[in-house]
């Protein structure tokens, strides 16, 4: 039988704001028209508990970012699951976002599924997969697929430094590509000193990319890249230190690390460290942003693109050779 329903929140969340005397926005009203379909998401199963509970361990579920972020306008597009909703809708990237959210929330089902849009199965999809140009590297696009989604924010907010009279400078705590630029370390940009970067076959080879190897075949949502899907190329695989790559690339990562820190130039020499000076001499400057690349914001200890990562690592060694290891950064 055919009816109309609405389902209606306000009431609600209007009775819990006279119990609580919470003063949260009501930002979504709902409503739907029969013949709905809402057991064909909420059954007697974990269709929906299952990620749920995945994703409330994943770095996306226990992030508190949003908290502070979420309420600027040139953080709320990546840091609110809800603006990165409108931010979307609009057509926007980061950059274009005009206003903070006066109620962020994490980046949570709602932001990368199409939630109570017809209330059938087809909800679960995701809000878009159109290619993504990024806006701090003009000329640079991502097409990897389902991944898209992820690099609307995953992408670097800023492009290399380039030195003027011989100095690097706005160089901050929050310096760098910022904060997640592994979509360009996929691609092999956004490094300094460097030349020649190229695609990695995680890219060029993996139909959806980020989503092919983060969630895998089950859709696992703590978003923890999967063994199972590496072994369909890497055969015996036992870890994701194949061919020694990340061992080689951490050693790499150590040695910069303690030439920073030498030079004053990050606080310590951990994937947490921050830059502690405001310019830089250009060979330092150069050494500090692949540092602050590789080992503070890609995190995957090469596994992106192990040929390019290891390039930034060496370049940033051979510029602290001497005499670049001789002149200090202004602070």
């Amino acid at each position: 039988m055919r009816r109309t329903r609405v389902i209606t929140l306000v009431a609600l969340a209007a009775a819990m704001l006279a119990l609580t005397a919470c003063e949260r926005k009501i930002t979504r009203v709902e409503t739907a028209s029969e013949p709905q379909a809402c057991t064909d998401c909420h059954v007697a199963n974990n269709l929906i508990t299952g990620k749920e509970t995945q994703w409330a361990v994943s770095g996306h579920g226990t992030g508190t970012a949003f908290e502070e972020e979420g309420t600027r306008a040139s953080c709320a597009g990546c840091h609110s699951g809800n603006a990165f909703q409108e931010m979307i809708a609009g057509g926007l990237s980061p950059n274009q976002v005009t206003s903070g959210d006066t109620d962020p929330t994490r980046q949570d089902c709602r932001a990368c599924h199409m939630i109570h849009d017809t209330y059938t199965m087809a909800d679960f999809a995701l809000r878009t997969t159109q290619p993504v140009a990024f806006y701090a590297v003009p000329g640079t696009t991502y097409d990897g697929g389902e991944g898209n989604l992820c690099v609307n924010c995953h992408q670097p907010r800023r492009n290399a430094p380039v030195a003027s009279n011989g100095v690097i400078s706005g160089i901050s705590e929050h310096w760098g590509p910022h904060h997640g630029p592994q979509s360009a370390m996929l691609l092999g940009k956004v490094g300094a000193g460097v030349t020649g970067g190229a695609p990695m076959g995680h890219y060029t080879g993996v139909t959806n990319t980020c989503v092919s190897c983060h969630l895998g075949g089950d859709a696992n949502h703590t978003f923890e890249p999967q063994l199972a899907v590496c072994v369909t190329c890497h055969t015996g695989a036992t870890n994701f230190d194949i061919n020694g790559v990340q061992t080689f690339v951490e050693q790499l990562s150590d040695s910069l690390g303690d030439e920073l820190v030498s030079l004053n130039l990050i606080d310590v020499n951990t994937a947490d460290g921050h830059p502690i000076v405001t310019s830089a001499p250009e060979n330092q400057g150069i050494a500090l942003w692949n540092w602050l690349y590789v080992a503070h914001e890609d995190k995957s200890k090469g596994v992106h693109n192990p040929a390019y990562a290891i390039a930034l690592l060496q370049e940033g060694l051979a510029r602290l050779a001497p005499p670049a290891l001789a002149s200090r950064p202004s602070h």
